[in-house]
């Protein structure tokens, strides 16, 4: 786990979340930090536009996503795939 991806994704998280970068662990669920589906998306976009990429993120179904959401580790493991692939 890069941790410039890893501290700036929990960064986003925990500024969705309105939480203390301290709170907000790898192991945490979306649902553990109160963050909601709008919260969510809002994360999403935060995420797009700090690397510059695109989630495989369908909001209006997130169960048919490649994307997986749950837990805050399993975001950041596919945030480095996606920077990875940029790159």
């Amino acid at each position: 786990m890069s941790d410039s991806v890893k501290d700036k994704v929990i960064a986003i998280i925990a500024e969705q979340a309105v939480m203390d970068v301290s709170d907000v662990t790898p192991d945490s669920t979306l649902e553990d930090l109160g963050i909601d589906s709008l919260g969510l998306v809002e994360s999403i976009f935060a995420i797009e536009e700090a690397f510059d990429i695109q989630v495989p993120f369908n909001a209006n179904e997130p169960e048919q996503s490649d994307f997986d959401i749950s837990s805050v580790a399993s975001i950041i493991d596919a945030i480095e795939k996606l920077v990875a692939e940029k790159a």
